[in-house]
Order: structure tokens, then sequence, then C-alpha cells
């Protein structure tokens, strides 16, 4: 099993904003873990012994993977560290829940996402972009191993660029029903998409990209 290197996050507080309707709301944040690399193939591969990516490289990260797909990985994971899952999924995929008491891997919430990107830094990026992230105009048509990049201040990699990275968070239930919000850019952005700020969002089951990875973080117990 490759190794997973999980960075203390400290508690805080950040402020975000939906462009789409107008508001902005603040969001208190717990001590948590969060992985300092985006989730590798090889881990994935490790774990569930397949690798959906397009893009074939074992520090490359996991990508064409749908948040249900994501979530799945992190309950396998805890399986195999006898940690307790974080999610029931049922078969039909409907009606997924999380217990936010469990002890196992989970994704980030878009606010944990974008505080630990931020990493103390108000601006919407933690540098300078060639220099923290792959975007599309040096990542060379492809995602690129992980942890090339200069880190942010707390030690995390890839925040921005290569992959946008699944969260936990329905977008907006009453509009878009259960689609997932993903965050940070990928390799095939220009520079004007990659944003801490940036939030999309899609189908948990059907929706999966060539861009598009995922994070692991845990409760800090």
């Amino acid at each position: 099993m490759p190794s997973i290197t999980l960075t203390p996050i400290p508690a805080g507080q950040i402020e975000l904003r939906d462009d789409r309707k107008k508001l902005t709301w603040t969001v208190a944040i717990k001590p948590f873990l969060l992985a300092k690399f985006p989730v590798t193939q090889a881990l994935y591969a490790a774990v569930m012994q397949q690798n959906p990516s397009t893009f074939p490289g074992p520090q490359k990260p996991v990508e064409t993977v749908s948040w249900v797909e994501a979530v799945q990985f992190c309950n396998a994971l805890s399986s195999q560290e006898k940690l307790q899952p974080c999610y029931h999924i049922p078969a039909n995929f409907e009606n997924i829940t999380f217990n936010p008491q469990a002890n196992g891997y989970r994704l980030p919430t878009e606010a944990e996402w974008e505080y630990a990107c931020k990493a103390g830094n108000p601006a919407p990026r933690y540098g300078e972009l060639t220099n923290i992230a792959w975007y599309k105009e040096n990542s060379g048509g492809s995602t690129q191993d992980v942890g090339q990049k200069a880190s942010n201040a707390w030690g995390l990699y890839d925040m921005l660029g290569n992959v946008w990275e699944w969260c936990s968070d329905i977008y907006d239930e009453e509009v878009y029903g259960s689609y997932r919000i993903f965050r940070g850019g990928g390799w095939a952005d220009e520079e004007r998409g990659i944003l801490a700020t940036n939030r999309r969002r899609s189908h948990p089951v059907s929706f999966k990209i060539d861009d598009l990875g995922f994070r692991i973080a845990r409760n800090l117990e």
C-alpha cells in the first residue's frame, strides 16, 4: 500500500461566496486532517484493484472518477485500515448518508477545502500560478505527477491545477438535486479558472472526466 501523508489543518473560519446567487457566508472550521497530495493512481489501484484514469502513471492523480466512486474509495480505505467508514452507500446510490462522527476517510467539505487551499492567504491563489499549478499553459495536455509544484503555506500540494477535486457537499439541492461540488481547477483550464474560490458542480454518479479527481480527509481525533 502506498503511504498516505495527512497534514493537520488548524481551526479557523472561511468566507465562501456563490457568484451565481450573489451570496456570501462564513463557515467555522474545526481542526481536521487533509492529505498532502490528491489521491494517486497507485493508491487508488491498491485499494480498488482498478485504475480508471485516462492518463496512466502511478504518481499522477487518479481521474475519471465520479463522486460516488470517490466516496466508495474512502469507505474501502477506511475498512482496510479498520476505521469506521463515513458513508452509507445504498446499492442504487440514492440517499447516500454521511456520519460526521466516524473516524474513517472522507472527502473534505468545500469550506474545509477552500480554507486549506488558502492556508491563511487571503488572495485567490497561494502563489504565482506557474510555480504552484499545472494548467493549460504548462501541463502539456495531461495530468502530471503530484508534488512537483510548490506547496502552500501548510505543506499541501496541487491544491490548484492538475485535477479538480470532489468535495462532500451538495451544491444546491432545490435547483440541481444531488449535484456535488468540485474545486481547484485542472490541467486543461486557462489561468482565469485556477482560483481557490472557483466553484463547479455536477452529477455524483454519471459525471467523470479526465481533469477531476479527489483528495481525502479525516476528522482530527
